[in-house]
């Protein structure tokens, strides 16, 4: 049994990681449910792992993996933090296939969309809207949980929010994945890598293709 705190942080993160396919940082986590400092997320974060609901993955910044689904009951509902989504497209067992674009780079632009075919997906991972997929190239975003060889799950979309993780189009022939920022009269798109600095663009260099909708990772 978890109490109400472990609860909301279990629901927080999977809801998280269903939308965003990256962990949250501890510092969402305190504020998602309103902790005074993130010793208390450390806690709830060790007790959950005991319980075996949630394990962390060694080696990689803020990469958390639920082991263990929450009960979603109207208790539980209530108790969760009111940021987080509830529900999940379609049974869990259930794949749908989308377009695969190709190669993007997480650090210098490579050329856009090379080739396409399908690729089977689970649909909890994906939520409304139209999707497709590219294999991550580099290592700028690893600190955002995205490595080499991840397939980030993209929903297409012409717009994009400050701190929003993006496909960009850069000069309408290279794309990059980076987190989206307006700064004054230019666009800043910055990695999750201190090795990378930030690239700065004129607004009419970028289109924003779309918005990091989660990742598919493979174990060899």
């Amino acid at each position: 049994m978890l109490t109400r705190k472990q609860h909301e942080l279990i629901c927080f993160i999977e809801d998280r990681l269903a939308d965003s396919g990256v962990s949250p940082s501890f510092e969402e986590m305190k504020d998602a449910l309103e902790l005074k400092s993130k010793s208390g997320v450390h806690r709830l974060i060790s007790a959950l792992e005991e319980r075996g609901y949630l394990r962390r993955l060694p080696n990689r910044a803020r990469a958390l993996e639920v082991l263990k689904a929450p009960e979603r009951g109207v208790e539980a509902k209530r108790a969760a933090p009111p940021s987080v989504k509830r529900t999940l497209p379609g049974p869990a067992n259930d794949v749908v296939e989308i377009p695969l674009h190709g190669r993007i780079a997480a650090g210098v632009p490579i050329e856009a969309f090379e080739g396409s075919t399908m690729l089977p997906v689970p649909a909890a991972l994906l939520g409304t809207g139209e999707h497709f997929a590219l294999e991550v190239s580099g290592d700028s975003m690893v600190e955002a949980g995205i490595f080499d060889g991840d397939y980030a799950l993209i929903r297409r979309q012409e717009v994009a929010r400050d701190g929003e993780i993006v496909v960009a189009l850069i000069d309408d022939s290279e794309a990059t994945l980076k987190y989206f920022r307006q700064e004054g009269a230019m666009i800043r798109l910055d990695p999750a890598n201190r090795a990378y600095d930030p690239q700065r663009y004129a607004p009419a260099q970028v289109r924003v293709q779309g918005k990091l909708a989660g990742l598919l990772r493979r174990y060899s």
